[in-house]
């Protein structure tokens, strides 16, 4: 297991990284204060109310009343803002840390926050049609967290970041190399797992948005496959 805590990579189209602050605040306020954060695992009300359920967003089944929050359309938003745990919201919350800054430079705010949400649309969407018969609610910020990583790999895969290596040794490292090996352990359990409670097509449908988005809503000029003015990769120690 990788998780990333840190990057090299300043930013150079804004300031700060409102929008980012913004959605991890969001993400620990609708924890804390609607989910009852104490609890150990997200309440059955807030997660069918809240939830994307594919047999209702596919219209081929109907929740029951005392479930009903939304029309299932909006849930497709509502759920990003939801977390299995404390352990599911801090795996999330670190990536849109370390990641956010960086792809909200590239898009500006508003198109940010449109980039963000439109991943997650992407992810709990492409998860109802690949599951189309699950009754079980997708909770969970993972699908906009894939769109970031879908698009900083086409932005800036060259940026050394420091992650830990099962959550204990410190590593420096391309980011190309830890977010390749988070999309190929994706691709591999989508292809041999059973494990029904992660929603690995929610991860795949959001990282493809991510890396297509990026390519047509990024700021004019910004570039792809960042390298240095000298042409070495970004992040290289200078010598």
């Amino acid at each position: 297991m990788l998780l990333p805590i840190n990057d090299d990579n300043p930013l150079e189209g804004i300031t700060h990284a409102y929008v980012t602050w913004g959605l991890i605040a969001a993400n620990i306020l609708v924890f804390v204060l609607f989910q009852h954060g104490y609890q150990a695992e997200i309440d059955v009300p807030s997660a069918f109310g809240y939830g994307v359920i594919p047999v209702v967003v596919n219209h081929t089944a109907v929740l029951p009343a005392e479930y009903v929050r939304l029309p299932s359309e909006l849930t497709l938003v509502t759920y990003m803002f939801l977390h299995g745990g404390w352990l599911h919201l801090i795996g999330n919350m670190a990536f849109l840390w370390v990641f956010g800054d960086n792809v909200e430079d590239a898009l500006g705010h508003v198109r940010f926050l449109a980039f963000y949400l439109l991943c997650g649309v992407a992810g709990g969407l492409t998860h109802s049609l690949a599951m189309p018969d699950s009754a079980s609610p997708l909770v969970g910020a993972s699908a906009g967290v894939s769109g970031l990583v879908g698009a900083y790999l086409m932005l800036h895969p060259n940026v050394r970041i420091w992650v830990l290596m099962f959550l204990r040794v410190p590593l420096r490292v391309p980011a190309a190399w830890p977010l390749g090996a988070w999309i190929g352990f994706q691709l591999w359990s989508l292809a041999t797992t059973t494990d029904q409670e992660t929603a690995w097509w929610a991860h795949i449908g959001g990282l493809v948005a991510g890396a297509v988005l990026v390519v047509f809503m990024r700021r004019k000029g910004v570039p792809l496959w960042v390298t240095t003015r000298d042409g070495t990769p970004e992040g290289t120690p200078p010598v």
